[in-house]
């Protein structure tokens, strides 16, 4: 399944803006997630969110996502995110 969505804010500025649209592919049919991956997720208190990873652990289902913008919302307030939270992981970004 794949998704286009629009993207919102500016967490992962310069690299994706405000009014950028990504297209997300479902987690099983997007691959394994490596680092420097950009991850569409669900957040309990943030709601969706667009992030990259920065570290996948090891034989478990966490992820440790970060933006780009020095006022980013991520893992380093909220912690890891499952990956059952996951949405999609972006394979194609179209500029605005």
């Amino acid at each position: 399944m794949f998704k286009l969505l629009k993207v919102s804010g500016h967490s992962l500025w310069p690299l994706y803006e405000d009014g950028d649209y990504v297209l997300i592919a479902h987690p099983r049919l997007a691959g394994a997630i490596r680092p420097g991956d950009v991850l569409v997720f669900r957040n309990a208190v943030y709601g969706t969110m667009i992030k990259q990873v920065e570290r996948v652990v090891p034989d478990s289902n966490e992820l440790y996502v970060v933006g780009t913008h020095d006022g980013s919302v991520d893992s380093r307030e909220f912690g890891a995110i499952s990956r059952q939270a996951v949405i999609g992981k972006v394979i194609w970004h179209i500029k605005g």
